[in-house]
């Protein structure tokens, strides 16, 4: 597949695929040369990518993703101590948001106004 092709499937910009390669989150298997030394994917490319766009999303880093690529193969309990990890980053952050939440519903609640400026009461 060309690079276009891959941008188009996995619906990522061709600048983000380039930007994985430079960041060593593609591996080799899935990015060959064609005889005019051009890249060619390989088809499998677009799931692997698809599991990369989902780590993202789940919070994960670019560093932490080419860790993991870069630990094929780690135990199931490093697996487990990973995803625990990032498991409790999301709880934190619910909790943050939660409060950060309920302190705007108060504050609406309350009808606190703004004419002397945000925070200030008269």
């Amino acid at each position: 597949m060309k690079i276009s092709e891959v941008s188009k499937a996995a619906e990522l910009p061709v600048s983000t695929i380039r930007y994985y390669e430079k960041m060593g989150i593609i591996p080799d298997e899935y990015m060959l040369r064609d005889p005019n030394n051009y890249r060619v994917y390989d088809d499998n490319i677009v799931n692997y990518l698809e599991v990369v766009k989902t780590s993202v999303d789940l919070g994960f880093s670019i560093g932490e993703i080419r860790g993991m690529i870069d630990g094929v193969g780690c135990s199931l309990e490093e697996q487990t101590r990973l995803l625990q990890e990032k498991i409790d980053e999301i709880e934190t952050a619910q909790q943050k948001l939660d409060k950060a939440k309920t302190y705007l519903s108060d504050l609406i609640s309350s009808g606190t106004v703004c004419e002397e400026g945000f925070g200030k009461s008269s």
